[in-house]
């Protein structure tokens, strides 16, 4: 079972002092996020911090240090999530992590999945590589390479019933259920 996939590869374009378009950047994304959990892995790619976003903004992503996007912004990021651990006693119960971020809520012993949570965002989900089952509280669905998820504030958990990391590409857009 591959427990890492390649890195993600970041290109930048954007307009020089010179007003031409040109490549600045080309590597992976500088903002990491370490876990517990072998296999997982969380890196920021971009994010903005409001909307309209400037043009010329460069990348902020490593100002995100949580799951969600800063107040009127953006976060694209993507998620490797390995193999659900099949031995209880091994487990982490992403529950159990604090509810200490203003807009992501998580429910502790949650009956459906232990990494139940919402956030207060729409997000735009697009499954790269590998399968994953999208946990709602009344339902779920496989998704497979290929497949996007379009989120609207909803309770879920991701579950990887496979063999293999599924790799997802997510972008968070920052929202309010009552504006």
């Amino acid at each position: 079972m591959a427990l890492e996939l390649k890195p993600i590869r970041r290109v930048i374009a954007a307009i020089k002092e010179n007003g031409k378009s040109a490549i600045i950047e080309d590597g992976p994304p500088p903002a990491n996020r370490p876990h517990m959990r072998p296999g997982f892995a969380s890196r920021n790619i971009w994010a903005t911090f409001g909307t309209p976003a400037p043009l010329a903004a460069i990348d902020r992503g490593s100002e995100v240090k949580g799951t969600m996007p800063p107040l009127g912004g953006t976060v694209f990021k993507y998620l490797d999530i390995p193999p659900d651990d099949l031995d209880p006693a091994r487990k982490i119960d992403a529950a159990k992590i604090e509810n200490t971020e203003p807009g992501l809520r998580r429910v502790p012993g949650h009956p459906l999945h232990p990494g139940m949570h919402e956030t207060e965002t729409i997000d735009y989900a697009i499954v790269l590589s590998g399968e994953i089952y999208a946990v709602m509280e009344e339902n779920e669905t496989l998704l497979r390479a290929g497949d996007v998820l379009i989120q609207c504030a909803t309770m879920h958990a991701w579950s990887n019933r496979s063999t293999e990391v599924c790799r997802i590409l997510f972008v968070l857009v920052d929202g309010r259920k009552s504006l």
